[in-house]
């Protein structure tokens, strides 16, 4: 009897049990026609796993459920599979990075994810969200800098498992400029999805390009209530209906093409001289020389009609004792200003070598203010004391070149991070 899992054919969690089976030569079956929110309400899959949950895997012993332990089964159907390590160590390993999968990875995915979609979304829960799951990222990116898998020289089932928790991740929600950070784990994901166990499976993965947006939640419109109409008004009205149909008919087919969505007030703004991803190409590819290229070449570039540039300064320092929470905290900023790619640049660093930590930042906006919607979406900006710079004042533009260059030490104290928006 072949194995029948019930799930739908894009659920990562049955992902695992699938690979798995590739892997081990063994025949699991998808079960056809499968409907979230009907077919797992059934009472005959409620009697398989009376919580409903997907995905359950059937056997001729009886039904499994929770994805990690029915990719386990799937897995030890195969006598001494290499999935799951030859020694003792190797199998205590496997275990330890399917568990660190499980807990740090997709679980912190999954809270930085699932509330922009459904449910409650309350900012600093992301911000706890992301935090925590850099911080699982860069652990993995240090173990996987010296090893190709996580475990031994070949495929695990810890890495099937940590490739479908990662899937959700940079397929739904971890763009490039995200993952760049941690480049051990793209050059594991990216090796990982493109196997050819893996790819009959998952087919062709594409990253995500943005974050996706916060589901807005407008009340539903209460149906006004209606008195029961008699029966002479109902054929009145039943005849005028008929005499209208020509009319409908009509406006049907004048009916109005939908409203363009409206310009960013920015985008109507007089054009400006300084084309702001030239600046950004110019940064990002300048290595040496870099005052004489890119700081000169800035200043070259700079439009004071069209652009403004802004200090920064956070006014809560005496919070930042700990060192990856302050600078996981200015990566939240930084995510959340994704909003305003488009018309920003920006410097933010991390000052100090013992806390409390100082985070000052520069940014460059498009306009002669900080964009209203950046303000309003934004909620980062009020934890931060802005002051729109003076380039008449050399001191400030000396600030500004120091800043854009990363220059140490910087107002006197060494540097601890520094990152850049473009």
């Amino acid at each position: 009897m072949a194995l029948v899992l019930h799930a739908g054919k894009t659920n990562k969690n049955a992902f695992k049990a699938l690979i798995a089976a590739e892997y081990s030569g063994v025949e699991v079956k998808l079960v056809e026609n499968f409907e979230m929110g009907v077919s797992n309400k059934t009472p005959e899959f409620l009697k398989m796993n009376p919580i409903g949950k997907v995905p359950v895997l059937e056997t001729h012993e009886g039904p499994l459920f929770e994805s990690n332990t029915i990719a386990r089964y799937v897995t030890r159907t195969k006598a001494n599979n290499p999935l799951c390590g030859s020694t003792l160590i190797d199998y205590g390993h496997i275990e330890q990075w399917i568990d660190f999968a499980s807990m740090e990875i997709d679980a912190n995915i999954a809270k930085w994810f699932y509330p922009r979609l459904f449910g409650t979304y309350l900012p600093p829960n992301e911000e706890a969200a992301i935090a925590a799951l850099k911080r699982a990222l860069g652990a993995l990116n240090t173990h996987l800098a010296s090893n190709t898998y996580l475990v031994g020289h070949s495929v695990s089932l810890a890495d099937i498992i940590m490739t479908c928790n990662l899937y959700l991740g940079f397929s739904q929600i971890m763009t490039k400029s995200f993952t760049s950070e941690f480049p051990h784990v793209e050059r594991y994901f990216w090796t990982m999805v493109n196997q050819p166990n893996f790819k009959k499976i998952l087919g062709e993965v594409k990253q995500a390009e943005s974050v996706p947006p916060v589901a807005s939640k407008k009340p539903a419109a209460q149906p006004k209530e209606t008195k029961p109409k008699a029966k002479d008004e109902l054929k009145k009205e039943a005849k005028k209906e008929v005499e209208k149909q020509p009319a409908k008919a009509e406006a049907a087919e004048e009916e109005e093409a939908p409203k363009p969505k409206p310009k960013n007030p920015l985008d109507l703004l007089p054009p400006s001289k300084m084309i702001l991803d030239e600046w950004k190409r110019l940064y990002s590819n300048t290595k040496t020389n870099f005052r004489e290229v890119a700081i000169k070449g800035f200043w070259d570039m700079y439009d004071p009609e069209g652009y403004s540039l802004w200090f920064c300064d956070y006014k809560y320092n005496e919070e930042n004792t700990v060192s990856f929470v302050t600078m996981n905290k200015v990566g939240g900023f930084l995510q959340r200003m994704d909003l305003a790619r488009k018309y920003a640049f920006g410097k933010m660093l991390v000052i100090g070598s013992e806390p409390p930590y100082k985070v000052k930042g520069l940014w460059l906006f498009r306009g002669q203010e900080i964009p209203q919607f950046v303000l309003d979406e934004c909620y980062d900006m009020e934890l931060y004391e802005w002051k729109k710079v003076d380039i008449s004042d050399e001191a400030q533009k000396e600030r500004i070149n120091q800043m854009i260059e990363d220059c140490e030490p910087f107002e006197g104290e060494p540097l601890l991070d520094a990152k850049c928006f473009k």
